[in-house]
C-alpha cells in the first residue's frame, strides 16, 4: 500500500482495540462475497499480502497481523476515530443482508399445501445481529443491496429483505463462486422487491394458461376415467412456465428449443403447449390408431415436433420422445440441441435453446442426472447452458417422502455441483414462477451455463389415476383435497384486485372447453412446421441390402493420404506417435501394407472431402485407446494439437473428435441424440473397452434397438466396441456380442465384426453414403490393429467394398475340403495361422463379418463351391452361452445343406465373461483351436 493511500485510509479507519472486532467483521463479509463491502475496503482487503505457500491460511491471522504491523509502523499519524458502536451495527445490517441472499430461502413461502415443516433460521431475525427494536427506525447504508437506495430504516431494510428472499421465490446462489454472477442476480432479483409487475394481458394470457391446464385434465378425467395419463393437476403452472420460456426465448432470436420431460404433464405439454390435436389424444385414449408400421408406444412417452408464434417470428418446437426410464431423455436432447447448434453455427447457444424437465425424486435419485451436469461446460457436449425444470411434486412414485427420496434439503441440490443458480418458487403463484422464467432464460443467455427452476408444487392424484394415494400419505392427500386448484387461486387474486370478473373467468373456462369438444388445435401460437433444421425425407424407405456405390479412386485415397500426413513442422510429434505417421506415409507410397488405423482415417478423410460431417466421441478417442487412430496430435513442446482431418481443404466437412468425460450411459444417450438430429453425417460414440457399454445400457434398449419401432426415430448411430480376448480378463475381453444380437430384429441395426482394415473402411463409408439410417454395432478389434495378418492395400480399398460374408483365402481345392468353418473376428487369424502351420487343406474358414442382418444369399453363395460338405462348425472365443451361437446358430443351419450338422467349437458355457488368469486364457484358447482343426 502506497503511503499516500495508507494515510488517507488510516485517517479514517479504527485501529483501537474496540475496533478489532468491527474490522474482523467487515473483512468476514469480505470472505463470502467481496461486493458486500464498500470499494475502499475491499481494496484494503485485495492488497493483503498472501501468506507463505507452507503456512496454514487462517482468515482472521491475516487481518488481524497486517493491522497490527500497520499500528505499530505508523503510530506518528493522527487517527480520527468516529463512533465504534455505529460502525459496529452497520456491520451487523450488512451481514443481516448477507444472511438473506445465504439463507433467506429456508424461510421462503414455497409449499402451496402449508406442509413443510422447517425450523426456524435464526440468521434471519435482526437480534441474532444483536441490533434491537430500537434499531429499527434507525437508517443505515445498505451495501450492494440492489433496492435502489444507498440508505434505509433498518424496519424497512428487514422489510424488503422477507419480501424479496423469504416469498413466493426462494433463490440459491451464494453457493457459486463467481462474483459477477451472484451481482447479476441480486441486480434482477432485488429491485423487484417481492412484487414482479406484469401487464394486464400478461396476467390474463397466464389465467387462460392455467384454464387450459386444468380444463384438459378435467375433461379427460371426465371421458376416460380411470385410465392413466399421469395428470399435471397440482403441477398446472408448468403450462404458462413453459409457454413464457418460449415466449421469451423467441424474443430474443431462439429458433429452436427442444423439450425433454417424463411422464407427468406430458399430454398437457402434448396438446396446451406444443399443439396436438386434442382429437388425436382422444383417438388414442379410445384405442384408435393408425395402421402404420411399427410396434408404437404407449401415449405419455410420445413426441411431438410444431413452430409457434412469438413476438421475435417463429420458433421451432420439438418434444422428444422418451421411455419409462424418466432422466435418461436428458442427455438425448442435449445431444440433440448440440447438432442443431452445430449445423446452424450456433456456437454461443443463441438460436437453439435446450429445456430439461424433471421429477424431484428422479433428478436426485438417477444418476445420469449427474453425469449430465458434469458434461455441461465439456468442451464436446456443451450447449451454452440448459434451462431445467423441476416438477416438484414433493412425493416420489407414491410412497415415498422426502427423507426416503434423498439425504439433502432440497432435491436440487445436485445442481450445486456444477454451481447452477437455483429458483425455488411456489407453482401456485403464476405472476412469481413467470418472472423466475424470465430471469433463469437470461443468466443462461448471459453466462452460457445451466440454471434450474424447482416448481414446488403437488399431486392431485396418485402416480397414475388407478393410484390410491391416501393408503400411503393420508395427510397430505387430505390437504390437497381441500386445497383450490393453481387456475382458482389466481382468478380469485385477480377478482380480488379488480383485473378480471366472475364472467370472464366461466368464459375461458367455457371457450376452452368447447375448443376441445372441437378437436382441433387449442394452441393460438401453434404454426405449421416450416422451421425445422432437421430433414429426414432423403433417408426414409430404405432397407439394409440396398445397393450403393462408396468408390473412391486409388488416386483419391493417395493425395488424401498424403494430406492426412502433413503437419506444420514446428509441431514436434512423440517418438512413437512420430513413428506411426512416418508408417503412414510409407503405406500411402505402397511401400508398406495399410493397418486399422489408416484405413480408418482414410474413411474419414473421403468423408469430410465430399462435405459429411463427422463427429467421434469416448474417453480416448483422440487417440485411440489402444494407440492406433492419433487423429489429434499433440505439440511436445507447448502442448498445442494439431488435427489433419480439419485440414483437407477449406469447404470440407467439419471433423470433431472428442475425448469425453468418464461415463457411458449419458455420453452414448448425448451421441444418440445427436445422430438423431444430423441425419447426413457420421457420429461415432467409441467405449474404452466394449465391457464398459454395459453401463449405458438402457440407452441400447431404450432408443439405439426399438426408437425406430417405438417412435419411428431413424438413427445413424455407430457404436465401436473393442472385443477380442487376449487374456485380459473378465472386464477386458467381451464386449458382450450376445447383447446386441438378442436386441436385433425387424432389421432394427447392424451389428458387425470387421476383420480387415478395408472391411472398417468400407463399413465406415457404408454408412453414410448409402442412404439407409439404422445404428451400427461394430465389435471392434484390439490385437488386431497390428497384427501382422490383418492388413489391407489400397486396391482393397480402391476396389472393393464392404463385404458381408468372406470366404476362403488360401488356395485349397474345393473337393479335398470336409469340414467347413464359419467365425468372426480375431478367433480367425488364430485359426488361420494355425491351419497354416498345420499345412492342413481340408478345412475351409469363412467369416462372417455381418452377423445380423444375416447375410443370407452371400453365405449360400460362398458354400456353393462345397456342395458335398456336410460338416459344420461355429467357432467363437466367448463362452458358450455367450457370443453370436445361441442368438444366430438358426442362421448357420438355414444357411447349410438340409441334412448337415452345423456344432459348436468354443470354450463352454460360464457366468464370467472370460477367465482372469493368462495361462488358463492360452490353455482354453489352443483347446478351441484344436477342437476347429482335428477331423476324426
Amino acid at each position: 500500500m502506497q503511503n499516500g493511500v495508507m494515510k488517507a485510509w488510516l485517517e479514517s479507519s479504527h485501529l483501537s482495540g474496540a475496533n478489532a472486532t468491527y474490522v474482523e467483521d467487515i473483512y468476514e463479509l469480505y470472505l463470502s462475497d467481496p461486493d458486500l463491502v464498500s470499494d475502499e475496503w475491499k481494496r484494503v482487503f485485495d492488497e493483503l499480502p498472501q501468506q507463505p505457500d507452507n503456512v496454514v491460511d487462517q482468515p482472521h491471522s491475516r487481518v488481524r497481523d497486517y493491522f497490527r504491523r500497520l499500528a505499530q509502523e505508523t503510530k506518528h499519524y493522527s487517527v480520527q476515530v468516529s463512533d465504534p458502536e455505529v460502525d459496529a451495527k452497520q456491520v451487523k445490517v450488512l451481514q443481516l443482508i448477507n444472511a438473506y441472499r445465504f439463507r433467506g430461502h429456508e424461510a421462503a413461502q414455497l409449499d402451496p399445501l402449508g406442509l413443510w415443516k422447517r425450523a426456524p433460521v435464526a440468521e434471519l431475525e435482526p437480534s441474532f445481529h444483536n441490533l434491537s427494536n430500537d434499531d429499527l427506525e434507525e437508517s443505515f447504508n445498505v451495501g450492494s443491496f440492489a433496492i435502489g437506495n444507498d440508505t434505509m430504516k433498518l424496519k424497512d431494510i428487514h422489510q424488503s429483505l422477507n419480501n424479496i428472499y423469504c416469498g413466493p421465490i426462494g433463490a440459491e446462489y451464494m453457493h457459486m463462486t463467481d462474483t459477477e454472477q451472484k451481482r447479476w442476480i441480486q441486480q434482477r432479483l432485488e429491485p423487484v422487491n417481492g412484487h414482479p409487475q406484469f401487464s394486464q394481458e400478461e396476467k390474463q394470457t397466464f389465467l387462460e394458461e392455467l384454464t387450459a391446464a386444468e380444463g384438459l385434465e378435467r375433461y379427460l378425467g371426465a371421458k376416460f376415467p380411470g385410465a392413466k395419463r399421469f395428470s399435471l393437476e397440482g403441477g398446472d403452472a408448468m403450462i404458462p412456465m413453459t409457454k413464457e420460456l418460449i415466449r421469451y426465448a423467441g424474443s430474443q432470436g431462439m429458433r429452436e428449443v427442444v423439450i425433454g420431460m417424463a411422464h407427468r404433464g406430458r399430454l398437457n405439454m402434448l396438446v396446451n403447449v406444443l399443439g396436438k390435436k386434442p382429437q388425436g389424444l382422444f383417438d388414442e385414449f379410445a384405442g384408435i390408431h393408425d395402421d402404420t408400421w411399427g410396434t408404437g408406444d404407449v401415449k405419455y412417452h410420445q413426441g411431438f415436433s410444431a413452430d409457434f408464434a412469438t413476438p421475435g417470428g417463429d420458433v421451432h418446437l420439438a418434444l422428444a420422445f422418451n421411455p419409462s426410464h424418466l432422466e435418461i431423455v436428458n442427455p438425448v436432447v442435449i445431444g440433440s440441441v448440440r447438432a442443431r447448434q452445430d449445423r446452424l453455427n450456433d456456437d454461443d447457444g443463441t438460436k437453439v435453446l435446450p429445456i430439461t424437465i424433471h421429477g424431484d425424486s428422479a433428478i436426485a435419485g438417477q444418476g445420469v442426472v449427474a453425469e449430465t451436469f458434469n458434461m455441461s461446460q465439456a468442451r464436446g457436449f456443451c450447449v451454452g447452458g440448459t434451462v431445467r425444470v423441476v416438477i416438484n411434486n414433493q412425493v416420489g412414485f407414491t410412497t415415498s417422502n422426502p427423507r426416503d427420496a434423498r439425504s439433502t434439503m432440497y432435491c436440487t441440490d445436485i445442481a450445486k455441483m456444477v454451481q447452477a443458480p437455483i429458483f425455488h418458487v411456489n407453482a401456485d403463484n403464476p405472476e412469481a414462477v413467470a418472472f423466475v422464467t424470465r430471469i433463469a432464460l437470461d443468466y443462461r443467455n448471459t453466462f452460457k451455463s445451466d440454471v434450474v427452476i424447482d416448481l414446488v408444487c403437488y399431486r392431485r392424484h396418485g402416480h397414475n389415476e388407478a393410484d390410491e394415494p391416501n393408503a400411503t400419505q393420508p395427510l397430505m392427500y387430505q390437504k390437497i383435497k381441500k386445497h383450490p386448484t393453481p387456475r382458482k387461486l389466481y382468478a380469485d387474486v385477480l377478482i380480488e384486485r379488480g383485473e378480471s370478473d366472475t364472467e370472464n373467468v366461466t368464459q375461458m373456462i367455457n371457450e376452452y372447453r368447447d375448443a376441445l369438444d372441437q378437436g382441433e388445435v387449442v394452441v393460438k401460437e401453434w404454426r405449421s412446421m416450416t422451421m425445422h433444421s432437421v430433414d429426414w425425407s432423403p433417408y426414409l424407405g430404405h432397407e439394409w441390402n440396398m445397393p450403393w456405390d462408396d468408390k473412391v479412386s486409388r488416386e483419391r485415397l493417395v493425395e488424401l493420404g498424403q494430406r492426412l500426413c502433413q503437419h506444420p513442422e514446428s509441431h514436434k510429434l512423440q517418438s512413437r506417435v512420430e513413428k506411426v505417421y512416418h508408417d503412414r506415409k510409407n503405406m500411402i507410397a505402397g511401400e508398406k501394407a495399410l493397418d486399422w488405423g489408416m484405413a480408418e482415417l482414410l474413411a474419414y478423410a473421403t468423408l469430410v472431402d465430399d462435405g459429411h460431417r463427422i463427429r467421434i466421441s469416448g474417453q480416448d478417442s483422440g487417440r485411440g485407446t489402444f494407440f492406433h487412430r492419433h487423429a489429434v496430435l499433440h505439440n511436445q513442446e507447448d502442448a498445442s494439437t494439431y488435427i489433419p482431418l480439419r485440414h483437407i481443404h477449406d469447404k470440407q466437412g467439419p471433423y470433431q473428435v472428442f475425448d469425453s468425460v468418464l461415463s457411458e450411459e449419458a455420453v452414448l444417450a448425448f451421441e444418440y441424440g445427436y445422430a438423431t438430429a444430423e441425419p447426413s453425417g457420421l457420429t461415432i460414440w467409441e467405449a474404452q473397452f466394449g465391457d464398459f457399454a454395459n453401463g449405458a445400457q438402457v440407452v441400447i434398449d431404450q432408443f439405439i434397438s426399438s426408437g425406430e419401432q417405438k417412435w419411428g426415430r431413424l438413427c445413424g448411430l455407430t457404436m465401436l466396441l473393442p472385443h477380442g480376448y487376449e487374456g485380459q480378463g473378465p472386464e477386458h475381453s467381451s464386449a458382450r456380442l450376445e447383447r446386441y444380437l438378442q436386441l436385433c430384429a425387424e432389421q432394427n441395426m447392424q451389428v458387425v465384426v470387421p476383420s480387415t482394415p478395408a472391411q472398417v473402411y468400407h463399413m465406415l463409408r457404408r454408412q453414410v453414403v448409402r442412404p439407409m439410417r439404422r445404428p451400427l454395432v461394430v465389435m471392434s478389434p484390439k490385437s488386431l490393429l497390428r497384427h501382422p495378418l490383418c492388413t489391407s492395400s489400397l486396391e482393397d480399398l480402391a476396389d472393393g467394398t464392404f463385404q458381408a460374408a468372406i470366404g476362403e483365402i488360401d488356395d485349397i481345392a474345393p473337393e479335398n475340403v470336409k469340414r467347413i468353418v464359419f467365425c468372426s473376428g480375431k478367433v480367425y487369424y488364430d485359426l488361420l495361422d494355425q491351419r497354416r502351420q498345420n499345412d492342413q487343406q481340408d478345412v475351409v474358414i469363412i467369416r462372417i463379418e455381418q452377423l445380423y442382418p444375416f447375410p443370407m444369399d452371400e453365405v449360400r453363395a460362398l458354400l456353393a463351391q462345397y456342395p458335398h460338405v456336410m460338416d459344420y462348425v461355429w467357432c467363437q472365443e466367448e463362452p458358450q452361452n455367450q457370443g453370436a451361437w445361441y442368438c444366430s446358430q438358426h442362421n448357420f443351419r438355414a444357411a447349410t445343406p438340409v441334412g448337415s450338422e452345423v456344432r459348436y467349437a468354443g470354450r463352454p458355457a460360464s457366468a464370467s465373461p472370460a477367465v482372469g488368469y493368462m495361462s488358463v486364457h492360452q490353455k482354453q484358447q489352443k483347446a478351441l483351436v484344436a477342437d476347429v482343426l482335428t477331423i476324426n
